[in-house]
Order: structure tokens, then C-alpha cells, then sequence
């Protein structure tokens, strides 16, 4: 609102000043401050009212060292990075800017489904809470958006450099891959063998990868989030590695060096990830060992739905296994647990467990481990992922 309100006194008053909010690198440094002033301020007084109300988390005894005495912790935490997110982009944001509006579609989505979650597991007094089909009703629905975003609206399109040197737009499902040196790859490749005009029908193909993406990271990140400061700073770690790769797509002198897709309107995803690293940040103030708060599904949902959003947006979700290696060994872990113990008690009579517990995290504090040093471990390697990502840039 702040943009648009000082962008009109620039245009009609040439008011003083008020050409910062033109530069994008002002607007993203004003949303990452506002959301860590967001998260912190009003971050106390929201946790006191969640223990006003009696919103505490309840624990199930699964035997680790420490576990119990996170009973009756607030919950439903998230509403603070909610809160953090939306505030600095509806200030600093271009509100008229297609990915400005999916990131905050996908916000509010993801993070209404984690909070009727939250809300049926803490006042219904359902430990289920909002039941698993719901939620991925609830995720397809986003993905659904999303990739119909992406293939037809008439806003969304990349720029390749022609031969002559200049930009030429392009409307593609054009993604990058890794360590390839012409590393573009567009879906509509993989339908060229059984039709001409594939172009016309890539949708059938990009739409269920982008569905797969949104449940997937979305889920990851919940499954992540189990012993305090764990997925809220892994969030933060791949959110500084996004705002990266945002910022070079959005502009063309980089995107020419780096020889990648420039895409036009995508600097405004630098303001929004900022406010995002913001908000992870504020939340982890409160977050970190020991937790005075629990982000929840309210949280968790939100902030691996974001991620998603904003890496198919940005054309990089192949990175994704990478950037989000974290997300990804704590779901595989879970299905390897489960699928062995199937395996084993359909062929053994009895079922066996490849990790002491699963998601991997417990495994760790199964050998116990204590929770600060499983929590910087895990930081540690999603750093060096986020470093592997932002090399692949150049690394061909």
C-alpha cells in the first residue's frame, strides 16, 4: 500500500523522497526490517493470548528425553509468521503484480488449512485434528491455482536472449535443471513425442507436478517441524537462498552473465521472501530451544506451501530436492519407516524399523541427543544445500 501510495505522490507531485520506494532492493530491506519488528513486538503479546485462552500444545508420550515438558506450550504460533508475511507486503509489495498475488493467495491457503487444523486438535479437543484428505484436498486446491497461473495467465512469461542480443519474451513452461549447460528444459518436451502442438496441452503434464510440489514441500515442512527452531530456520536458510535466485531472474545483466531466464515482475518475489526470512527470524526469537511458542500446522503448512509457490514461480523447482534436502530426507525417512515396517510385517510375521523413530529428527533424539545440537546440525547441512543451489548458477 506504502508503494502504491508513494509511487502516486511521485508521479503526480514529484514529492521528495519518494523515488525510493521505485528501487527494489529498498522496498525488500523495509519488509525484511518491518517483518522482524512485526514478529517481535507483537509476537509476545500473541503468545499471551494464545495462554490466555488456554491454546497449548498437547503431547503424546513417545518416550523422548524432554518431551513432556513441552506440554501445554502455545500452539498456533504461525499466526505470528502469518502475520509477519502479509504486513511488510501489503506495505512494500507491487499489489498488482501477479506473483505478488500468488504468494499471498498461497499464504492465506496453506495457512488456513493449518489453522483449522490447529483449531480442531486445541478447542475440539481432537488430537486427529482436520482429517489427512482435507488437507490434501486443501493443497491440490493450491496447486491447482497455481498451475493454471502459470500456464495461461497472460502476465507470467520469461525472456531469452535471441541471437541479436536482445530480450524476447516468451510464454513456456520453461524450467531450469541443474548442472546442465543449457539448462532449460520445458515441459511440454516430454509430449512432443505423441502430439505436434504439444505447447497446447503441456498443462497435462505441469499442472500434476506442480500439485506434487506444493503437497510435497508443504508436508515436509510439517513433518520437520518437531523439536523447537528445526523447520522455522531451515525455512529462513532456503528463504535467503530463494531471495538469490529471485533477484537474478529479475534482472537482465545478471540474468545475461549467468545466461538464464530473465523474468520479467519477479523482483517483486525479492520484497515478499524478504519479509519471509523476516518472519522466520522474528519467530525463531521465541522458537528456539526452549520453545515458548509452536508454530503448528497453522505455520508449518504455510511456510513449506511458500516455498513451493515461490520456487515454481521463480522456474526452479528442480532445485527444490536440493534447496529443501532437509524437507526431503525427513519425508523419505517417514515412508522408508513405514514401507519397511509393511514389508517386513507382511514377510516376517513381525515388523522391523530401519530408524528408531521417524521423522529422522526423533531417530537423533532417540540416541539422545540433545534438541539444540540436532537443531544446528541439520542447519548446518541445509546451509551447505542452500550454497549448492545459488552454485548451480554457474556450475554447468
Amino acid at each position: 500500500m506504502l508503494y502504491h501510495l508513494f509511487t502516486t505522490l511521485r508521479e503526480m507531485y514529484d514529492l521528495p523522497g519518494a523515488g525510493l520506494f521505485s528501487f527494489v532492493s529498498f522496498r525488500a530491506a523495509m519488509s525484511l526490517l518491518t517483518s522482524l519488528v512485526v514478529g517481535i513486538a507483537f509476537g509476545k503479546r500473541i503468545i499471551e493470548w494464545l495462554q490466555l485462552k488456554q491454546v497449548g500444545e498437547i503431547v503424546r508420550d513417545l518416550g523422548l528425553e524432554g518431551q513432556m515438558n513441552k506440554q501445554g506450550t502455545p500452539t498456533m504460533g504461525g499466526l505470528i509468521i502469518l502475520g509477519a508475511i502479509l504486513i511488510p507486503t501489503l506495505l512494500f509489495a507491487d499489489l498488482t503484480n501477479v506473483y505478488t498475488q500468488l504468494m499471498i493467495l498461497s499464504t492465506v491457503w496453506l495457512g488456513a488449512i493449518g489453522f483449522i487444523d490447529d483449531y480442531i486438535k486445541v478447542f475440539k479437543k481432537n488430537k486427529e485434528g482436520l482429517a489427512g484428505r482435507f488437507k490434501v484436498i486443501g493443497q491440490v486446491g493450491m496447486g491447482l491455482i497455481l498451475g493454471a497461473a502459470m500456464v495461461w495467465h497472460p502476465d507470467i512469461a520469461v525472456k531469452e536472449l535471441a541471437d541479436d542480443g536482445t530480450w524476447a519474451t516468451v510464454r513456456s513452461t520453461a524450467t531450469t535443471i541443474p548442472f546442465i549447460k543449457d539448462n532449460h528444459f520445458d515441459y511440454a518436451w516430454l509430449l512432443s513425442w505423441a502430439m505436434e502442438d504439444a505447447a497446447s496441452y503441456v498443462w497435462i503434464v505441469f499442472i500434476p507436478l506442480v500439485i506434487l510440489v506444493v503437497t510435497a514441500v508443504s508436508n515436509g515442512a510439517n513433518l520437520t517441524d518437531g523439536i523447537d527452531g528445526l523447520a522455522t530456520g531451515t525455512s529462513a536458510i532456503i528463504g535467503m537462498a530463494l531471495a538469490v535466485l529471485a533477484y537474478v531472474s529479475s534482472n537482465t545483466v545478471i540474468a545475461d552473465y549467468l545466461s538464464i531466464m530473465y523474468i520479467p515482475g519477479s523482483e517483486e518475489l525479492v520484497v515478499f521472501i524478504a519479509a519471509f526470512v523476516g518472519a522466520c527470524v522474528a519467530f525463531l526469537w521465541y522458537n528456539a530451544f526452549p520453545a515458548q511458542v509452536f508454530m503448528g500446522d497453522t505455520g508449518s503448512l504455510a511456510l513449506g506451501g511458500i516455498i513451493a509457490t515461490f520456487a515454481i514461480a521463480i522456474r526452479k523447482e528442480l532445485l527444490i530436492p536440493v534447496l529443501c534436502g532437509i524437507f526431503l530426507i525427513e519425508n523419505l525417512s517417514v515412508v522408508i519407516q513405514v514401507a519397511w515396517f509393511r514389508h517386513t510385517k507382511k514377510k516376517h510375521g513381525e515388523g522391523r524399523r530401519v530408524f528408531l523413530m521417524a521423522p529422522l529428527h526423533h531417530h537423533y533424539q532417540k540416541q539422545n541427543m540433545p534438541e539444540s545440537k540436532i537443531t544446528a546440525r541439520f542447519w548446518i547441512v541445509g546451509i551447505l544445500l542452500a550454497v549448492v543451489t545459488i552454485v548451480t548458477l554457474k556450475v554447468r
